[in-house]
Formats: C-alpha cells, structure tokens, sequence
C-alpha cells in the first residue's frame, strides 16, 4: 500500500490516483452507493458527505461525514479524509463546489456544475455551441412576465432556472395571459418559459470526459417519462435511429468539449416531430438513463465516474446485451386500497436476464425512486418482451 504523502502528491499535481486511494463523494444517495460500489470493487476506499445517517451510499461505504454539504468543517473533513471528490447530485451549494476545488481534486469543476444549476446558463451554452434547444426566454420579474406575455412561445412549459428535477418545478402555461400567475404559483423566482414541441421520443447520451480530453460514449437511450419521471430507458440495436444517434452523440461530445468537462456528463434530448433534435438538459454525474450500463455493458458508467476521477485511461464502452431499465417507485409498495405491502419480488427474478438493483430506503413514498430493474436479452425483441412481463407482474402498464 503506497504512503498517504506519496497519494497526495499524485492528487495535487493531476497525476493517476492507484487503487487504495480515497475518494469522496458529495450526496448519499443512490447514484452515490452505486459510484462507491464501483469504486471498491477497484480497490478504493469511499467516503460520503451527507447530513442524513443511514442513507443509501453510507450503508456500503465505511465512512460517512454527517454534515451539511455547506458546512465548512464537513467540507474540511472530507479534504482531510480524500485525495480526489466528485458528486452524485448536481445540487451541491455553489460555495461548497468552489471551496473544495481550490483545495483538492474535483471532477467535475465547480465551474462545469455551475453552468448545470441553472437552466438558463445551459440554454445559453447550447446556443453558444450550435446545439439546437427549444425556443425559450427568461422570466425573472413581473415586468419580464408582460414582456415574455407577448412572445410567440406558447403553449409552453414555466420551469424553475433551479433545483427543478423529475418534474417539480414547473407550470404548464397555454398562453401568455396565465404567464404572470403561473411565474406566481413557482414562487416567482427566477425561471425559464420554454416552448412545448410536437415531441416525437425522448433520448439521451452518457458520456465520459477524462482531463486530457478523451472522451468515451454509451449509445445513446430511447427514454419515456411518466408524470415527469424517467419511467424506462432503452438500449440497444433499433433502440435509436442511426443517424439520430450520430447527431446526439456529436452534440453531447461538442457539450462536454465546451464545458471543459471532466467526469461522466449526460445530455438529454427532445425530438421533435419533424425529426429535429434538441437539448433539453444535462446532468453532471450518472443518469437514471445509464444505469442499464452495470448489467448491459463491459464498463458501466460509474466505472467511467471513478476512472475520470482517479484519472486512469477510459476504455470506450461495449454493449453485449440489449437493455431496458424500468424505474421502481414507491408507488409499487401500496395496494389499491393504499395499504403498504411488498412488491413480489419472487416472480419478478423469475423472469430471464432480470436485474434487481434495489436502493436501501427505508420509506417508501409515492413518486420515490426505491430501485430499478434492468432486463437484459441478445435482442431488442427480446428484452421487450421480457419488459412487459416484469410490468404485469408490478401491475405497470408496459410502455
């Protein structure tokens, strides 16, 4: 095992961090147990800064800070504690992300992460780079909701230009008119009014940026949402049309190259209904949307996390198995009747290439991610049919 000094060295001057380092991780929940869990099975030690004891990443990982993200003696525990840190949700206070990457190893910057926070900077960072994204516009004040009233943009979406995710935040809005109570209903907080398309599907790229420059991509998903929730993702031959896949590729590589980025970046993507493609968001850690990777290729895309983090070389990833991912929600542990009860897991895994990966929360809620299930087959056809056997069995209807 090398000195902890000889570690640090490595650490601050950019070089490779070997197995038997420390890594931290910034949030404890799922993608944060699934990155520790990939980072161990390497050789590496985790330790997770998160205020709730017993959340999902603390309960494989032997160390866990319990401080707020924005406390500053966490923070100083845990530069204290590892050599390199990245993070499993991209809500870490601004503040938090700058202070740590002044005094170790992070990845992804704080400066990356920032541009991620706020819709309107991502908006403003497709534009910038020739990425098509949906008509938009800002909308911070009353005097900006008379102005914004007027535009061409409706129908359309209100979304909060912060903390918005699975679906929170956001207003539907038919016409200008409603714009001024809508901006109300969200807090009147700064957002952002996007025009709603003809949306034909959904998809998005994972990728992987290493600090040199390399970077490395799954192929990209076919996605659907339910009440604004990732409900599956599909991958595989057929999953996404050819050339469709090209151009999202390419444009999430000339993201992650603008950005400077370094760790695993996703993109997601509207298509319209003429065809054309468009940024939605992105996010700056694993997506819901790649968590097919553990169970459907030879590197998943926490293993592209740690490596990024630690800086060792990125293989490009290789999909042997067609995929689909169903998300499982809390809402699987009610009956009819709203009584709680469990999910009958024994038919489920009875089911060929099923997959469970479930999270370690306690309580399950309506709407709360408790897990997903990964089923995997030689063909799409395959895994189809395997998918809408797992939903009779959950009493989902299959997509």
């Amino acid at each position: 095992m090398r000195a902890r000094d000889e570690v640090a060295a490595d650490a601050a001057g950019g070089g490779f961090l070997a197995p038997g380092a420390v890594l931290g991780v910034l949030g404890g929940g799922q993608l944060g147990r699934m990155f520790a869990q990939a980072a161990q099975s390497a050789g590496y030690e985790v330790v997770v800064l998160e205020p709730q004891p017993g959340a999902p990443a603390a309960q494989v990982a032997p160390r866990q800070i319990c401080h707020a993200y924005d406390d500053p003696a966490g923070l100083q525990r845990m530069a204290d504690a590892a050599q390199a840190v990245t993070i499993e949700f991209e809500n870490v206070p601004a503040a938090a992300l700058q202070w740590l990457d002044s005094h170790l190893r992070l990845a992804p910057h704080a400066a990356a992460v920032a541009v991620c926070q706020d819709r309107a900077r991502e908006k403003a960072l497709f534009d910038a780079l020739g990425v098509g994204c949906v008509a938009h516009a800002e909308v911070g004040s009353e005097a900006e909701c008379a102005s914004v009233a007027a535009r061409d943009l409706y129908p359309a979406i209100l979304k909060t230009r912060h903390m918005g995710y699975d679906g929170k935040g956001q207003f539907r809005v038919e016409q200008g008119a409603q714009l001024l109570d809508a901006w109300r209903a969200l807090g009147a907080v700064p957002c952002l009014l996007e025009r709603r398309i003809d949306l034909r599907s959904e998809l998005s790229v994972v990728l992987a940026r290493a600090a040199d420059g390399a970077i490395v991509h799954f192929e990209p998903t076919r996605n659907a949402h339910r009440d604004g929730i990732l409900f599956s993702s599909t991958a595989g031959a057929g999953a996404v049309e050819p050339e469709l896949a090209r151009r999202a590729v390419a444009a999430a590589r000339r993201i992650a190259e603008g950005l400077r980025y370094v760790g695993v970046l996703c993109v997601e993507f509207f298509v319209g209904g003429d065809g054309e493609l468009l940024a939605n968001e992105m996010a700056p850690r694993p997506h819901n949307s790649g968590h097919h990777t553990i169970d459907s290729c030879d590197v998943s895309q926490f293993e592209l996390q740690w490596r990024c983090l630690v800086g060792a070389p990125l293989p490009q990833p290789r999909q042997h198995s067609a995929a689909r991912m169903l998300n499982l929600l809390g809402d699987l542990w009610f009956d009819a009747a709203g009584a709680q009860r469990e999910p009958d897991w024994r038919q489920l895994l009875a089911l060929p290439g099923a997959h469970l990966h479930l999270y370690g929360k306690h309580e399950p809620r309506r709407g709360r991610k408790m897990g997903h299930l990964c089923l995997t087959a030689a063909t799409l056809p395959e895994v189809e049919q395997a998918a809408r056997r797992a939903c009779a069995c959950l009493g989902l209807q299959a997509p």
